[in-house]
């Protein structure tokens, strides 16, 4: 696994939460924490990737706490299993219709705990290893539209909250067409990871994101980015990819592959991206196409 997973431990007795820890720390990380509430600022800030939770707890019991978890966007995915000194079949159904993904009864076995959490965490990596798969796009191995899509309305929400600016660059790569029936599908796919890889080295902060919106045409979305400097980094773009020289004998334009390039940027207001954001970055890619290409429109 690519990084250390991360495992609560809830329990309000301190024996069993040195028990846990003791029992856990080869194969993960252990947070804990001792109550109910306790347990639900740990997942606010940390977002583990699996909850031990006991059930008889004062003030809030972990019965609740599941239910709270699973009624929230943000921690319904999160698995959990109960551990509990309630050992009836009833108590175990509870915990299940939940949403509990396993339940283990006190007094636990080691060796059992230990290996039902190695398998759950498992199933989490492979879950996460998926989730990542679908939102890269196969050809460039860079972000696809989806991911394009959930990151947009992400950094259109955080902008809006800082009253900060978001930028959006729409790329298309200049009579990609011909190339491809030139110079056969093949090399096409080449030239598309190459100015894949281009504008992802001049995209390089963080939080930018280079995605393949679909076909020939890329979107890079500057979080934080005012206009000036976003029209800066796409001139940067279009020079760096005519840079390549990689040969283009079809082209009215240039005798290298070339890109033409829109921009637009805003003040986010409100909790949902407006679709004029994108539209008025395309509009503006589709003035610097009928306008002779190779060149960078911004409104």
């Amino acid at each position: 696994m690519n990084r250390q997973q991360t495992v609560l431990v809830v329990d309000d007795e301190k024996s069993n939460r040195d028990r846990l820890t003791e029992l856990l720390q080869p194969d993960c990380r252990v947070i804990l924490a001792k109550n109910g509430q306790q347990a639900l600022e740990r997942v606010a800030e940390q977002h583990p990737d699996l909850i031990l939770l006991d059930v008889m707890m004062p003030d809030m019991d972990g019965h609740q706490v599941i239910q709270i978890l699973k009624h929230d966007d943000n921690t319904r995915q999160i698995p959990v299993i109960f551990i509990s000194a309630l050992d009836s079949p009833a108590d175990e159904e509870r915990g299940l219709d939940l949403g509990a993904v396993d339940y283990i009864t006190k007094p636990f076995h080691p060796s059992i705990v230990r290996k039902r959490v190695r398998n759950h965490l498992l199933s989490v990596h492979q879950r996460h290893l998926l989730e990542e798969l679908a939102m890269i796009d196969s050809l460039t191995e860079i972000a696809n539209r989806r991911r394009y899509d959930t990151a947009l309305e992400d950094e259109w929400r955080r902008c809006a909250r800082n009253v900060g600016p978001l930028s959006l660059i729409v790329v298309d790569v200049d009579h990609f067409k011909a190339y491809n029936d030139h110079l056969g599908h093949a090399e096409g796919d080449v030239v598309l990871r190459h100015v894949a890889r281009t504008l992802q080295q001049i995209a390089g902060r963080p939080g930018d994101l280079v995605a393949r919106y679909g076909g020939e045409e890329f979107a890079i979305l500057l979080p934080e980015i005012d206009a000036a400097a976003a029209e800066s980094l796409a001139q940067e773009a279009r020079l760096a990819v005519e840079a390549l020289q990689i040969r283009h004998p079809a082209s009215p334009v240039s005798p290298w592959i070339t890109i033409s390039l829109g921009g637009k940027t805003v003040i986010p207001e409100g909790g949902t991206a407006d679709p004029e954001f994108f539209r008025g970055a395309d509009a503006a890619l589709y003035i610097a196409k009928a306008t002779g290409r190779n060149k960078l429109v911004w409104r």
